[in-house]
């Protein structure tokens, strides 16, 4: 339950009433965690299009529940996404792609990857069917935190502080495992072949965005584990939209 809590208090601004000691090595050892704040986060979400449905147009609802998302979240990982893009745009060697990256300041490519980020984000969960919805938004929060734990375990570190680096150090194959465990099993109790299918897409993206940030940067930092995350969540809704297209829903 501690290990929750600290994984509960990492990727959310969500305050708890109570204080949680934490030590370095949980830091890592709460990432078996993640994909269950993920799913508290997915039903705070559900929770939030059962009292908004009624009293909003669905377009106006899919975008408070975008906004809520990014709220709760403390917009770490969005952080992520635009500095890997800005990353990107400079197109330097690997020390000035980790200066941008460590760099507070968004610039244009970053801020465009944040619109375009949401925005398809937004669309996406906008076409999902109403009968699919409450599961999909479920799902995709929880996806993306195991998606963060693939990134992490294993990986080189590319410098040598920052929290990445402290996730790197304290989390292993065990934490892996359970996460996605958690994630598969919800899949499929949630969606069906339908939702394993698309973690197993999702799984592929973040091996590559994993191989990707090795070679260009010699390991992981937190901005790239944010980055994958946002992929995640993106990808996860059109993946899901693609399938449901094809008529493979609850197969």
């Amino acid at each position: 339950m501690r290990l929750f809590l600290i994984a509960f208090q990492f990727l959310t601004i969500l305050p708890l009433p109570f204080a949680v000691r934490c030590e370095e090595e949980d830091l890592g050892r709460s990432m078996a965690f993640f994909p269950l704040v993920g799913l508290a986060l997915g039903a705070l979400l559900a929770g939030a299009d059962y009292l908004l449905a009624p009293l909003l147009p669905r377009s106006v609802g899919d975008l408070v529940l975008i906004a809520l998302m990014s709220v709760t979240t403390g917009a770490l990982h969005l952080d992520g996404l635009s500095d890997v893009a800005d990353g990107l745009a400079a197109r330097g060697s690997r020390e000035r792609f980790l200066e941008i990256m460590k760099d507070s300041r968004v610039g244009a490519v970053g801020a465009v990857a944040l619109v375009l980020g949401l925005g398809l984000k937004y669309q996406a969960l906008l076409a999902v069917p109403l009968q699919y919805k409450r599961e999909a938004l479920l799902l995709f929060p929880m996806a993306a935190r195991c998606a963060q734990v693939q990134m992490t375990v294993g990986a080189k570190r590319a410098r040598k502080d920052g929290l990445g680096s402290a996730f790197v150090g304290g989390a292993g194959l065990t934490q892996l495992v359970v996460a996605c465990l958690l994630t598969v099993a919800a899949g499929y109790l949630l969606l069906g072949l339908t939702g394993v299918i698309c973690l197993l897409f999702l799984f592929l993206l973040t091996w590559c965005v994993k191989l990707w940030s090795h070679q260009r940067l010699g390991g992981v930092t937190g901005d790239v584990i944010g980055c994958a995350s946002e992929l995640n969540e993106i990808f996860f809704l059109l993946v899901l939209l693609a399938l449901l297209r094809q008529g493979l829903a609850g197969a």
